[in-house]
């Protein structure tokens, strides 16, 4: 062993030792559960959803239409003010059919008995919603007053909707000679499941009021009259 060696083996074992816990030092207590999770970084919350928007009164009135589709219901007459002479309505089965429907426009076939011309057409617009009245004839042929009605002038509600007459069937009606018909105003109501109901008023007093029972579906009525067979174009 030479001169050096005392010196590297004296020096090495005060480098181990320094690496070593004293004697009298204790172990630095490990950290709790509590104080891991406060230095830890706060979670980043997830973005919150965007709210969904809220539906249009005029896309619910028709939505609670078309959850009909397919099925026929019969009516009776609530209001008929004042009582009209020869009235067409009057003691005749009256029936509805929730007939062709898609996300813009409702087809509801009104048969009053054994006549089956009229047909409720109800479309969605920009603003609101849009009623004719589809009239035809045994034939097939256009009625000389069809496609009358009006578009509804506010929201409305998804239960109830108002139609004033437009300009065009103010026309028709003048033409023909229904002068009386020049300030009609139709409403539908819908009560899902429930009650349906169809109203002409006019500022004069006159109200036509038919109401139709949703609880009890009946038999599906014929096609209306100048219309297809929905079962033969699906």
């Amino acid at each position: 062993m030479n001169a050096r060696t005392p010196t590297l083996f004296f020096l090495a074992f005060s480098a181990a030792l320094a690496g070593c816990d004293r004697p009298g030092d204790a172990p630095e207590p490990a950290a709790t559960a509590s104080e891991t999770a406060a230095q830890a970084p706060a979670p980043v919350p997830p973005p919150s959803a965007a709210p969904a928007a809220a539906t249009a009164p005029a896309d619910a009135f028709l939505a609670r239409i078309a959850s009909h589709c397919g099925q026929a219901f019969a009516g009776r007459i609530v209001a008929n003010e004042p009582a009209q002479g020869d009235d067409p309505f009057d003691g005749k089965p009256l029936v509805m059919h929730v007939r062709e429907c898609d996300e813009r426009e409702v087809r509801i076939p009104f048969h009053v008995g054994d006549d089956h011309s009229r047909t409720w057409v109800l479309t969605r617009t920009v603003s609101g919603l849009r009623l004719k009245h589809d009239h035809r004839h045994e034939d097939g042929s256009v009625d000389a007053v069809t496609m009358y009605g009006g578009d509804t002038t506010g929201e409305g509600s998804p239960l109830r909707q108002e139609f004033p007459v437009d300009a065009e069937s103010v026309a028709t009606f003048e033409r023909e000679g229904l002068n009386a018909s020049v300030t009609n105003t139709w409403a539908m109501e819908i009560d899902t499941g429930r009650r349906f109901l169809y109203e002409l008023s006019r500022p004069g007093g006159r109200l036509f009021q038919v109401e139709f029972d949703l609880t009890a579906p009946v038999a599906t009525p014929p096609t209306p009259w100048g219309h297809d067979d929905v079962s033969e174009t699906r």
